[in-house]
């Protein structure tokens, strides 16, 4: 798989194909660490608060685009239920929590 190639839609069947397919992906495109991390927390009263807000802007960015491609990799029907989850994390997570089950 190269970089332009993105993973079949996920359609609620073989779902550790598609979540292993889906890991090494994100992986390539560096974004797999948003499946884990929590967003950085900052203080009020920390020194440098430009810097702090320009890490904080990077990750909700970061974690925009990681979110969207697990999104778009799912079948329309699925987009529509899981889209209201609004970090990357929760929403890989949910989804394991659904279907790996079920596999």
């Amino acid at each position: 798989m190269n970089r332009n190639e993105k993973p079949a839609k996920f359609t609620t069947k073989n779902f550790k194909t598609w979540q292993q397919k889906m890991l090494f992906y994100l992986t390539m495109l560096n974004m797999a660490k948003f499946l884990k991390d929590d967003p950085p927390i900052f203080r009020e009263d920390e020194e440098d608060t430009i810097t702090s807000f320009n890490i904080a802007e990077a990750w909700n960015n970061s974690n925009f685009l990681c979110r969207n491609y697990i999104l778009n990799s799912l079948s329309d029907e699925l987009y529509d239920v899981y889209s209201i989850k609004k970090r990357a994390e929760e929403l890989w997570e949910l989804l394991d929590h659904k279907y790996k089950r079920n596999s």
